[in-house]
C-alpha cells in the first residue's frame, strides 16, 4: 500500500513545479517591460526638456544643461549603489521610532535589483545620452562663435564631459557605499515629503 501512495504522490509534485515555472515565467517579462516603457517615456520627457532649454539659449546656458544632466547621471548612480549597499537593520529602528522616510527607505531595500537598474541603467544612461548630445550642440556653438572648424574643440568638450562624469560617478560610488545610511535617510524623506503632498 505504501508504494502505492508514494507513486501518486510523485506526479502531483511534478504538476505544482510545471504550474510554480508557468506563475513565474509573466513576473520575469513584467519588469523588463516596466524598465522599457519607463525608459521610452522618460527620454523623451529630459529629451524634450533639455531641447526647450537650449532652443535659443547661449553657450552659458548651454553649460548650465550640460551640468544639471551631469549631476542628476551621478545622483541617482549615487542613490543606486547606495540602495544596493544599505542595510536593513538601521532602517526598522527608525521605522519603529516613526522616523520620517525609514518605510520609504526599506521600501526601496527590499526593491534595490529594481532600483538600482531604474537609478543606474535607465536615468544614468539617458543623462549621458543627452549630455553627449548637449555636448555637441556646445562645440558647435563655440566653432561658430570663434569662426573655427577645429577638432581639438571637440575633443576638449568631450574630454571634459567624460572626465566629469566618469570622475564624479567614481567619487560618488565611494561616498554612496560609506554613507548608504544616510543617502537613503535623504531619499526616503524626499519620498515622504511627497507622499504627504499628495
Amino acid at each position: 500500500m505504501d508504494t502505492g501512495d508514494s507513486s501518486k504522490k510523485k506526479p502531483e509534485k511534478n504538476g505544482k513545479k510545471r504550474e510554480e515555472k508557468k506563475e513565474k515565467k509573466p513576473g520575469r517579462l513584467r519588469w523588463p517591460i516596466q524598465v522599457f516603457c519607463i525608459s521610452v517615456v522618460l527620454s523623451a520627457v529630459l529629451s524634450f526638456a533639455s531641447e526647450e532649454a537650449l532652443d535659443g539659449a547661449g553657450l552659458a546656458m548651454a553649460f548650465v544643461v550640460l551640468v544639471c544632466f551631469i549631476l542628476m547621471g551621478i545622483i541617482f548612480d549615487i542613490i543606486g549603489v547606495a540602495v544596493t549597499a544599505a542595510d536593513e537593520r538601521p532602517f526598522h529602528s527608525m521605522a519603529a521610532r516613526k522616523t520620517p522616510g525609514a518605510r520609504q527607505a526599506l521600501h526601496l531595500i527590499r526593491r534595490a535589483n529594481q532600483v538600482s537598474s531604474f537609478c543606474n541603467d535607465v536615468v544614468g544612461d539617458i543623462c549621458g545620452i543627452i549630455s553627449g548630445s548637449t555636448a555637441a550642440i556646445i562645440v558647435t556653438r563655440l566653432q561658430q562663435a570663434l569662426n573655427l572648424r577645429s577638432v581639438a574643440i571637440s575633443l576638449a568638450i568631450t574630454a571634459l564631459v567624460s572626465g566629469l562624469t566618469i570622475g564624479g560617478k567614481a567619487i560618488g560610488k565611494t561616498f554612496a557605499i560609506d554613507k548608504s545610511t544616510a543617502v537613503l535617510q535623504i531619499v526616503g524623506r524626499i519620498m515622504c515629503l511627497f507622499s504627504r503632498k499628495k
